[in-house]
């Protein structure tokens, strides 16, 4: 238990975190981190996953912190959202703010090359080869209309 008390709100990755809740369930709560990848952050730093983030003490924190900001140094390439960064060319594990504006970049750089996902984004279409028949329709269209026989 740390010292200083029990903390019901813990600030980890510029997000704000419940105290109350598990460690490793409230590391899940960062944009970019999920259950699977907040285990293995609190397998590494020898933290119990199920301890309640509240109690643990600052140090443990600021390694928490530390290890959620850098984990593409302490993972392996397979295991970070962002292997081969188009940019640098390195591993890298974006979280927050960060993980949106990529991902908004990657789709803007998609519709200006004019590629095939570039110009469904760019239309408003299914991108990943969902059907359209009948799903993802836009405006008044809601179902099959009859024709005269």
């Amino acid at each position: 238990m740390s010292s200083t008390g029990f903390k019901p709100i813990v600030r980890i990755g510029d997000t704000d975190l419940d105290g109350y809740k598990a460690t490793a369930y409230a590391l899940a709560k960062i944009k970019g981190i999920g259950v699977s990848t907040a285990f293995a952050i609190c397998r590494y730093l020898g933290i119990d996953p199920l301890s309640r983030l509240g109690d643990l003490p600052d140090d443990v924190i600021k390694r928490l912190d530390w290890a959620v900001r850098n984990l593409h140094q302490i993972a392996p390439g397979w295991f970070v959202n962002r292997p081969k960064d188009p940019e640098t060319g390195k591993n890298m594990h974006l979280i927050g703010a960060d993980l949106i504006l990529a991902a908004k970049k990657d789709i803007d750089l998609m519709k200006k090359i004019g590629c095939w996902k570039g110009i469904r984004h760019k239309l408003g279409l299914k991108v990943r080869g969902q059907r359209t028949v009948t799903t993802g329709r836009l405006g008044f269209t809601v179902g099959v209309s009859k024709g005269k026989r």
